[in-house]
């Protein structure tokens, strides 16, 4: 059976609200659990969005880890904020949901020591809708939510740009903001979390959803999307991350090479064959 933690909104504002003010703190030998770092016979715990990172993750565990001699304890947050913040403490010994523009900026902004291990996979962004059929279909007066993030808001307006629905300042690449939009031509853009963007889609006319959003909302990104990232040079890679110093534990060295096993690419793509999830294995770049 898998040791899956499922934590509630409620316990996840909570928890959050605390380490706010903590998240910054010194490093700590053992964490709250008194799992040791570097202890080879305590579990590696990673903090995973559902999905695809804990159904990748929990693929390692049940048919992989045992044989690498690796213990490993999956925790599933649907949330952009607390599995940094949980890294950086030592409540978790790693994580896997993030890409590398929101990492930096999640760093700057938060004052955290995050850094990437290994890249695993690629989502591609969507622009999806509940009420129209087709991209051309959008119109002055409609609403289009994007996610308020600096790194995720950037790649939004940049899928939009490139499909012709929006206009974007000279220069204004995958860090634009909604100040950089020269022209919406005449659509509405409105903010919201990136995790509340799926469950709200009926409340607007078009929303930009990330990938693993999209995949938990049920949506398939090859034939529900009226607009989808290009895979090809994507530089959007969501990898294994850890705290600055942590890249030696040998359990996290065991997990990095497991994600990036035949087994665990097989697994991917026969998994997510609309190509939702394509595998992207190697160093991450800097």
């Amino acid at each position: 059976m898998r040791n899956i933690i499922k934590i509630s909104a409620a316990v996840v504002a909570a928890a959050t609200l605390t380490l706010g003010a903590t998240a910054c703190s010194a490093p700590s030998d053992t964490s709250s659990s008194g799992n040791k770092k570097n202890d080879a016979s305590s579990p590696l715990v990673v903090a995973a969005s559902p999905t695809p990172h804990g159904a990748i993750l929990n693929f390692v565990k049940d048919k992989l880890a045992e044989k690498e001699g690796l213990k490993l304890e999956v925790k599933e947050l649907n949330d952009y904020t607390l599995p940094n913040q949980l890294t950086d403490k030592g409540e978790v010994g790693a994580n896997f949901f993030q890409h590398k523009p929101f990492l930096d900026e999640f760093n700057k902004k938060n004052g955290t020591h995050i850094v990437p291990v290994v890249n695993v996979a690629i989502e591609p962004l969507g622009l999806y809708s509940k009420k129209l059929d087709k991209l051309s279909d959008l119109k002055p007066g409609d609403t289009v939510a994007v996610p308020n993030d600096p790194s995720n808001q950037g790649r939004a307006l940049k899928l939009l740009a490139d499909n012709g629905a929006i206009t974007l300042k000279a220069g204004a690449g995958t860090t634009a903001k909604l100040a950089d939009v020269e022209d919406k031509k005449g659509l509405k853009l409105t903010e919201l979390e990136a995790p509340q963007i799926a469950p709200r889609l009926a409340d607007v006319d078009a929303a930009v959803i990330n990938g693993n959003f999209a995949i938990g909302a049920k949506l398939k990104p090859s034939e529900d999307a009226l607009a989808l990232e290009k895979a090809d040079g994507n530089p959007y890679a969501n990898f294994l991350a850890v705290k600055q110093g942590n890249e030696d534990d040998e359990r996290v060295k065991k997990l990095a090479k497991l994600l990036n096993s035949d087994e665990v690419k097989k697994f991917i793509e026969d998994k997510y064959k609309d190509g939702s999830v394509i595998p992207a294995f190697g160093p991450v770049k800097s």
